[in-house]
């Protein structure tokens, strides 16, 4: 299989919140200070659009995800969605809610918790586990990518087989299924307009386009996730952090795939709590701001693959989760999901020889599959392997 040309951008991620990483940290008392971030509707396109192949949609893929965009679009009107996704976001609650023993039985450690169900095995920007959601991982397309000995040891967080409860919620296999494909197949769907505005662009590409690569492979990723409610103290304590929910991250897949939160308090859907709470995005200018998309809208943001792929027409962005603060916040629980489409664990990378991103994991001119660059990378979030 031909590498892939990749042309390696920089992006510099915001301070962290730990004050020891970075000596530009402002101190809490400025942040409180501050204005809030400004708020930006993404750029959105029609699901009617969309399935049109031949209609020129270059200049919304642009607005959103060209040199100058946030890196996200969302796609309204799919047929099905909003039914799909209250559908599993519904069991989200029911399955964290197993007893500890049930759980146990559906998580997969040798996959470094990247199949099945994972609580507190992540760390947070501060180095403390991350105890405030848990998640529950599947491939949506493939039960099974492999069977081959030497890959399930090779690339355990792509090949090892999904794990589902069965008999403890047995309808969450068929739920997470069908969002999950229904959120593939709508990706195929941009991956190919993505495709035809690099092409317009006059850019040369020695592979096959991100559609293709994407239809190909076997390494998909669903994530279910589910954010405990919390004590009013807490809630308290996480007011002015804009990543208290989830860390400043690029995501180093292609393209993934988004629904919108869902809120709730014992069991009752609620509004968010907290209008500052939600996925925050960091502009090319350094800017900071909020991120918004309607409740059935499905919103899709650009990975570092992605842009290395087609060497900065289309761009991945920083962005992180603000957990809701203040009292109305306490007893709410969050539930989400997530669809990463990404390259085959074997797509062939050359890095080039300017490396601005990973510089400390992945050496100047190194090639490698897209397998092994993720399995770098999840070493610095899980333990290593040591057997």
């Amino acid at each position: 299989m031909a590498p892939l040309q990749f042309h390696l951008r920089s992006i510099h991620l915001p301070p962290l919140s730990s004050a020891s990483r970075s000596p530009h940290r402002v101190p809490c008392r400025s942040v409180a200070a501050s204005p809030p971030p400004p708020t930006v509707r993404t750029v959105s396109i029609p699901f009617t659009h969309l399935k049109e192949t031949h209609k020129d949609l270059s200049a919304k893929i642009q607005e959103g995800f060209g040199p100058q965009g946030l890196g996200i679009i969302s796609v309204s009107d799919v047929p099905e969605f909003a039914f799909l996704r209250k559908k599993l976001l519904y069991l989200a609650p029911r399955l964290a809610n197993l007893s500890e023993d049930t759980k146990r039985k559906i998580e997969d450690p040798d996959s470094r918790y990247s199949f099945g169900w994972s609580h507190g095995k992540e760390t947070l920007e501060s180095g403390k586990p991350d105890v405030f959601k848990g998640s529950f991982y599947a491939n949506p397309i493939i039960d099974t990518p492999t069977t081959d000995a030497a890959l399930l040891y090779q690339y355990p967080s792509f090949c090892r087989p999904n794990i589902w409860p069965t008999t403890s919620l047995p309808e969450l296999e068929a739920a997470f299924k069908d969002l999950g494909k229904l959120i593939f197949e709508v990706g195929l769907l941009l991956a190919h307009h993505c495709d035809q505005y690099v092409m317009r662009q006059g850019a040369t590409n020695k592979t096959q386009g991100l559609q293709e690569t994407l239809r190909r492979s076997r390494c998909h990723k669903g994530r279910l996730l589910y954010y405990f409610p919390r004590p009013l103290s807490e809630c308290k304590e996480v007011t002015g952090s804009t990543s208290s929910w989830c860390g400043w991250h690029t995501d180093f897949g292609s393209l993934t795939g988004l629904t919108c939160g869902l809120f709730m308090r014992n069991s009752v859907e609620v509004p968010c709590p907290d209008s500052s709470a939600g996925l925050y995005v960091q502009t090319r200018n350094n800017e900071v701001v909020k991120v918004i998309y309607g409740e059935d809208e499905l919103a899709y943001q650009i990975g570092e693959t992605t842009e290395i792929l087609y060497s900065g027409h289309l761009c991945a962005t920083p962005h992180c989760v603000k957990a809701p603060s203040g009292e109305n916040a306490a007893g709410v629980e969050r539930c989400t999901f997530a669809m990463f489409m990404q390259p085959d664990w074997d797509e062939r990378l050359k890095i080039p020889e300017k490396i601005t991103r990973h510089g400390e994991l992945i050496q100047p001119n190194q090639a490698l599959t897209f397998g092994k660059y993720t399995e770098i990378l999840n070493n610095k979030y899980y333990q290593q392997r040591t057997t």
